[in-house]
């Protein structure tokens, strides 16, 4: 094997542990909670600019988007493209105001920002419970993606196909981990002592630091990757000729036929020939007992573009013939050519394609509008130094993610020329395409820094969740409910203790991934915009909000969120996302207005005095 990928990876990694060791040494003791969690509030443009545009820019950017942009084409264009308006939303909207209130305030964390600016202890504890809810749905998400690339970086390793081995055989008897694959296991064990290591020992400076290298890393990842697969295509003119030829896999089972044997295993991902001279990719493993010469009826998925199958064809494996039991085409897009270069774009679940002209304009508002209801971004907002910080980078995040977001709509949809069969694991379609172009280009060792960039892009939204979260616990909740006469080296400890054990907690709990990451990563940032994006607008800027009106708010967002997600319903073809800010806004200008206003002072202190002139505490 090739080792230059992984040394290259190695090489990444140390970087990685230096900056965390170089942070955690700079560290004072004094006023520990401060610099851990907020960095002491000393972000300049760069650190501010790369830091926001890192923790936006998480797994689901290089691995659930890609994997999009793999399924569906150029529609992604359509999809994504408000995300070139959230530093002006999310960083314009709330940035200056945010940063005044939690210096006014003192604040450290956004749950402090609503218990002292509404003076409602009760504002800040709902806030914390969402806060952890979401952050941790979100990490599962991201320890899933790290695995994810992780496995195929390690897969030609004989050390790690040993040791993935080793841990098949050892997870047999446990029901909770049974299930799983043993490389993503094993995997993501790494991964996660990774990323738990560094944020625990580094905090907030150590997080801001490699966020920075790693916002670097994620524009040269993208930029080569672009120039790869535009040369291993002919360009973007040749690619989209062959995309206009394509036509969406089926899907279905397919019993196998050998001449007989040991039993043994046919691997997810094998490559088969049919009885009728088609094609066909397993969707999952496929057992053979010993003596017989038919397998059970497995998932498969069948290709039906004809040069792709010819093209594939050298991959399959002797010996072994399929006979198709069920075929499902896709709901929209089967049989058509071109359907990956035409909105809405093909669909293996809806009639209706993938995007509808009224679904795209949901996401418009959900990712323009969503993102600034992030804590983790949130959190950045507190951290820079002045105004004109605020306004540089603004620009600067701007331009950055619309290079990263319209380039890596082009890589996947030329990639997807070069790729086949990716539907059985959409989430490894970045790390595949990454290898294949770098082999490709006879300079397999760079696939080492390929992999880091959407490796980074995960670790930069874990190490940002970790704090958000662990933060919530010990700042709202222990030192203020529990002991708020806590000493600094027992914050430190806590503060240690609390990142570790959510880290853990996420570990155990992505032991049971769900089968797409993006969907996790869309209820995940739908849930905290719809609990934090109106609540935190409102108590910044509306002197009237009060304690019960914002969490009345926090609860209608997130209500709305979690029925709509449960029920699967899209009202009128929308994106629940847009429902949810209804429910907020509804329930907290109800709540607020039936209840008393704040006290003079409160207001005072927030809004200035001239707010207070003829201001009426009773409402």
């Amino acid at each position: 094997m090739n080792f230059g990928p992984l040394a290259t990876f190695v090489v990444y990694l140390v970087v990685v542990a230096f900056l965390a060791w170089a942070s955690g040494r700079q560290r004072r003791t004094e006023g520990f909670v401060s610099e851990y969690f907020l960095g002491n509030r000393s972000l300049g443009v760069w650190a501010l600019a790369l830091t926001f545009a890192a923790t936006a820019a998480s797994g689901g950017t290089f691995v659930g988007f890609p994997a999009l942009v793999y399924s569906h084409g150029w529609v992604l264009a359509l999809w994504i493209s408000a995300y070139m308006l959230v530093p002006i939303v999310g960083m314009g909207l709330l940035g200056k105001r945010l940063n005044q209130v939690s210096q006014i305030s003192r604040a450290l964390t956004l749950p402090e920002v609503f218990t002292k600016r509404l003076n409602s202890p009760a504002a800040g504890g709902v806030a914390t419970s969402l806060i952890v809810f979401f952050m941790f749905c979100y990490l599962i998400a991201q320890f899933k993606a790290g695995s994810k690339i992780l496995s195929t970086l390690l897969w030609d390793v004989p050390a790690f196909q040993s040791a993935v081995s080793w841990v098949h055989a050892m997870k047999a008897p446990i029901p909770w981990v049974a299930g799983a694959e043993a490389d993503y296991l094993l995997c993501l064990t790494l991964f996660a002592v990774v990323v738990i290591a560094y944020v625990v020992y580094g905090g907030f400076r150590a997080v801001v630091w490699t966020d920075v290298m790693q916002g670097i890393i994620m524009v040269l990842g993208v930029a080569i990757m672009l120039i790869l697969v535009l040369q291993q295509t002919g360009g973007l003119t040749k690619a989209n000729e062959r995309l206009a030829t394509m036509t969406p896999p089926n899907h279905g089972t397919a019993v196998l036929e050998r001449d007989g044997g040991d039993s043994m295993s046919l691997p997810k991902g094998t490559w088969v020939s049919t009885d009728t001279g088609g094609l066909i990719l397993l969707a999952e493993p496929c057992l053979f007992d010993a003596d017989t010469s038919a397998s059970q009826p497995v998932g498969i998925l069948e290709i039906t573009t004809p040069w792709e199958g010819e093209r594939e064809r050298v991959r399959t494996i002797s010996g072994y013939m399929a006979t198709l039991t069920d075929v499902r085409p896709y709901a929209h897009g089967a049989n058509q050519a071109g359907v990956y270069l035409t909105a809405p774009g093909p669909d293996d679940e809806s009639d209706l394609g993938y995007l509808t002209l009224t679904l795209a304009f949901s996401f418009f508002v959900f990712w323009a509008f969503g993102t600034a209801g992030q804590p983790g971004n949130m959190v950045r907002l507190m951290a820079f130094r002045e105004t004109k910080t605020l306004r540089a980078a603004i620009i600067t995040v701007s331009l950055y993610f619309s290079f990263i977001y319209f380039t890596l709509v082009v890589i996947f949809c030329c990639g997807r020329t070069l790729l086949s069969g990716m539907e059985v694991d959409l989430d490894r379609t970045m790390p595949e395409l990454a290898t294949v172009l770098t082999s490709g280009a006879g300079m397999p060792w760079l696939a080492g820094l390929l992999l880091a960039a959407p490796f980074a892009a995960v670790m930069s939204s874990v190490d940002s969740f970790l704090l958000v979260a662990s933060s919530s616990l010990v700042r709202d909740i222990y030192q203020r409910f529990v002991r708020p006469d806590a000493s600094e080296l027992r914050l430190k400890r806590l503060s240690y203790m609390a990142t570790a054990l959510i880290g853990v907690a996420a570990f155990l709990a992505s032991m049971r991934p769900p089968d797409t990451l993006q969907d996790v990563i869309v209820f995940a940032s739908g849930g905290v915009g719809a609990a934090f994006l109106v609540p935190m607008s409102l108590a910044l800027f509306w002197k009237r909000a009060n304690g019960a009106g914002i969490i009345a708010g926090m609860l209608g967002g997130t209500i709305t969120h979690l029925v709509l997600h449960a029920l699967s319903l899209k009202p009128l073809g929308l994106n629940p996302f847009v429902w949810d800010q209804l429910g907020s806004i509804l329930a907290l200008i109800t709540v607020t207005l039936l209840t008393r206003a704040p006290e003079r002072a409160i207001v005072e202190r927030y809004f200035g005095k001239q707010a207070v002139a003829g201001f009426d505490e009773k409402g």
